[in-house]
């Protein structure tokens, strides 16, 4: 692997499962534009100690907006929780629980804010943890389409699954966020909780992304190696392949199990064979944030290699521009998605 780390920059040019898209498009030029829907995957109770509030928010972003909810409530913002970050150039729809034991409820009606609706209020008997959630539903809007049958061939490629990269936002722009966490394990102090973990979560998804690329390269992105690490499609335990028969091949083609990649932590990886030593190939010259990870508690852990959009659906608005609709597991990235489909 000929991977070299000149200056602490670090190169968000992954590589594409479907080549570098030829379709140019506009992408969120309205917020309208970029419609995400949460999916907790479960019901709320109606009682208990936390008040869950059905939130709509146009332009709006999620951490400013809990603040709010806090100071109208007169509670302390860490009593605000939400099960993840969304958007702020986009028409959302996410849940917040707001922790008020023994009061009344407050009259969410009177609250106001410039482009947020609360739509529904609720109880519940436990907080809503950061990505306590099923997935999200995606409904977006690609305008001034360059080539609508380079795109619709594309349109139908994605469908069949698109390379699991933790998307572009995660790392800042330039890849700022993973050199931070760079000189952060190098020994400068970093006080805020928030932005340490930014940092922390920013170098463990550009491990991830290094192995997927490299994959992709060397054309073994769907073919498994002995040893590689594989899940069951549904819930989150792994185990090795330790024999590459038809049996295992033809449940990996059924996608009852599903190929992953490492996110970094302390411990051993749990590939084996060939493939623990082609991963620990792949990333041998990024030692300091595999290093910086482990000492900072972070376990192994797998993520899946591909990522299989749902309920995927397509309409041409007109001749230049489509709405593209599906569904995501919790985690997972849009833009994922759409930069195998266009680009800027």
């Amino acid at each position: 692997m000929n991977q070299v780390i000149e200056e602490n920059t670090f190169s968000l040019n992954f590589n594409y499962l479907y080549g570098k898209p030829i379709c140019k498009a506009l992408f969120k030029q309205s917020c309208e534009d970029f419609n995400v829907e949460e999916d907790l995957g479960f019901e709320l109770t109606g009682e208990g100690e936390h008040v869950c509030l059905w939130v709509q928010k146009i332009g709006e972003n999620t951490q400013y907006l809990a603040r709010q909810l806090a100071k109208f409530a007169d509670i302390p913002a860490r009593n605000v929780s939400y099960a993840g970050l969304k958007d702020r150039q986009g028409d959302t729809k996410q849940w917040f629980s707001l922790h008020i034991p023994g009061k009344i409820t407050p009259d969410f009606s009177l609250f106001e804010s410039p482009g947020v609706t609360i739509l529904k209020v609720i109880r519940h008997h436990k907080k809503i943890k950061t990505g306590a959630l099923a997935g999200n539903f995606f409904s977006i809007v690609l305008r001034e389409v360059s080539d609508k049958l380079a795109l619709e061939k594309a349109l139908q490629l994605v469908q069949q699954g698109v390379p699991n990269y933790f998307g572009e936002q995660r790392f800042g722009f330039g890849g700022y966020n993973v050199n931070a966490a760079l000189t952060m394990f190098q020994g400068r102090k970093i006080k805020d909780r928030f932005k340490r973990g930014i940092y922390l979560s920013a170098a463990r998804s550009y491990l991830f992304n290094q192995v997927i690329s490299t994959r992709i390269k060397d054309g073994v992105y769907d073919k498994p190696i002995l040893g590689d690490c594989v899940q069951f499609v549904g819930n989150r335990s792994f185990f090795p392949l330790m024999d590459l028969n038809a049996e295992t091949l033809q449940r990996l083609e059924n996608r009852e199990v599903c190929l992953t990649a490492p996110l970094w932590g302390a411990g051993e990886l749990t590939s084996d064979l060939d493939s623990k030593k082609y991963e620990t190939e792949i990333l041998s010259c990024y030692s300091e944030l595999q290093a910086g990870l482990a000492k900072n508690g972070l376990k192994q852990e797998r993520r899946p290699l591909l990522l299989i959009p749902e309920q995927f659906s397509t309409e041409w608005l007109d001749d230049n521009s489509v709405k593209v609709n599906f569904y995501l597991p919790s985690g997972c990235y849009a833009t994922s998605v759409l930069r195998e489909l266009i680009h800027a």
